[in-house]
């Protein structure tokens, strides 16, 4: 009984027998604590790039499709969307915003690609908005 006491004693007072334990298992668990925390910034940064990209978009559509609209008129609105923007969305500058209209129709796309988390990673965004033309119509 005296050696199970003694034992005990000992166990307690070394701080038991898992000495160094913790730091093993946290320089085993930490690569893919900072996996998950980086690559749901990269999700959320891929997001919010689109979401940016689509408001430029829509609103390129929605100065493009006013009745007597200048040609350029989406394509400058949606530049300057982003200009404001943030730097969520990166490299939209290059073609730059595109809208295309015809006689009922308008459509305007924005490129560019996601602002990187992760270096080395790239992901492009491509969004469009479409909507109808503003004009006179017979009833």
């Amino acid at each position: 009984m005296s050696a199970m006491v003694t034992r005990a004693a000992l166990r307690r007072r070394l701080g038991g027998t898992d000495r160094g334990a913790n730091p093993v298992e946290l320089a085993v668990v930490m690569p893919v604590i900072f996996l998950l925390l980086f690559g749901s910034i990269q999700v959320a940064a891929v997001f919010i790039a689109r979401s940016t990209a689509l408001h430029a978009a829509q609103s390129g559509v929605n100065a493009q499709r006013v009745l007597n609209a200048p040609p350029d008129a989406g394509a400058d609105r949606a530049r300057r969307f982003l200009a404001a923007a943030g730097g969520w969305l990166v490299d939209w500058d290059s073609p730059g915003p595109s809208c295309q209209t015809d006689a009922t129709d308008v459509t305007c796309t924005v490129r560019g690609r996601s602002l990187s988390v992760v270096p080395g990673v790239d992901f492009p965004v491509r969004e469009s908005a479409h909507g109808t033309v503003e004009r006179w119509t017979e009833p």
